[in-house]
């Protein structure tokens, strides 16, 4: 039987390993993911199953549906990331998971199978937030990356702005005090008819309109660094629902660059005046959101006028991966965080 102190001295003497590979699974939605990473640096293998298809027939996540299809990709991702690896489990140093925030279905599925899998094979096991995976993400991208910098996070569900301090050592600026950026994304494409997942076809859509065509509120919120996108999208809906009072086509293209332009400028603000204020010179962007043309290119003119580097992760793994789980994990086991058998979900886990 696998004790903690037993755990505990492997994950140790990994600790003075000149190489270490981590096998990893995210899951705290509707990707189901496994990878594994050199010390937390490069990426061996990575395999992503994505639900979106099934999903987009409800018009969003149903979670019943996504802890299933779960159950059903976990062996199957994990054996296909130790193939194209070329290694079998043995070769295999260490294990993570994310155990949150996220659904609790999902999340539990993913845990419960990795802590089957320590178990059995007496692997240490590494808990991961899945908001300090997505920072990470920039590791895999950028080799010579080192704290300290700020991170714009902005996903679905989270809105953050975190000074990262050291390896997992960070502090919260900001955050949403509402809507996050990709729900407001999702939440206006459904105005204009647009499937799930919203936000990557609504900027698509927006390629082709005017951004300038219908002018919308910047919220301020008490806190500094704080946003808000409920306002914003209420004033959105209600411009939308106006015009069709009237009869009137809405011209997709204009309202959907529109409001896209609104959001960028709110996430573009805040983290233009958090790096003016802590002088920092590294920004970093992390999170589905962060794959947004506009964003990107908005990001990279304001480096260039305040003199900052702006590192961008690679598209695919702005997504919900498994890779930035594994280069998460290298920098918690350094630290020697080793999960128990108790480790549970928690689907409103925060970074700080």
């Amino acid at each position: 039987m696998n004790t903690i102190p037993e755990m505990q001295a492997k994950l140790d003497a990994l600790r003075q390993k000149p190489a270490v590979r981590i096998l990893a699974m995210e899951s705290s939605c509707d990707e189901t993911a496994a990878a594994i990473i050199e010390n937390g640096r490069k990426i061996v293998s990575s395999v992503i199953f994505s639900q979106a298809d099934t999903h987009a027939l409800y018009g969003g996540v149903v979670p019943e549906i996504a802890s299933r299809a779960h159950v059903d990709a976990c062996d199957r991702v994990v054996d296909q990331a130790l193939k194209e690896a070329d290694m079998a489990l043995s070769d295999v140093d260490a294990l993570a998971v994310t155990y949150g925030p996220g659904l609790v279905g999902a999340l539990l599925t993913g845990v419960n199978c990795m802590k089957g899998l320590s178990y059995t094979s007496r692997i240490p096991l590494v808990p991961v937030n899945h908001i300090e995976g997505h920072v990470s993400a920039n590791f895999l991208t950028t080799p010579d990356l080192e704290p300290p910098f700020l991170c714009l996070v902005v996903s679905g569900g989270h809105s953050h702005i975190v000074r990262v301090n050291d390896y997992a050592d960070y502090t919260l600026l900001g955050q949403t005090v509402d809507d996050a950026a990709g729900e407001a994304f999702d939440k206006a494409a459904r105005v204009l008819g647009l499937n799930y997942p919203g936000g990557p076809l609504l900027s698509r859509l927006a390629e082709g309109g005017d951004a300038h065509f219908l002018t919308l509120p910047h919220p301020h919120p008490d806190g500094k660094y704080d946003f808000s996108f409920s306002g914003l999208k209420t004033a959105f809906l209600n411009a939308c629902h106006k015009m069709e009072q009237k009869g009137e086509e809405l011209p997709r293209a204009d309202l959907a660059a529109s409001f896209e332009q609104a959001v960028v400028d709110t996430l573009c603000e805040k983290a233009s005046l958090a790096m003016a204020d802590f002088g920092l010179s590294t920004l970093c962007i992390a999170g589905g959101v962060s794959a947004n043309r506009r964003l990107r290119q908005q990001l990279t003119e304001l480096s260039r006028k305040q003199g900052f580097r702006l590192c961008m992760p690679e598209l695919w793994l702005c997504t919900d991966n498994a890779a930035m789980i594994g280069s998460a994990a290298y920098y918690r086991m350094r630290k020697g965080e080793l999960a128990q058998l108790e480790l549970n979900a928690v689907p409103a886990l925060s970074l700080c």
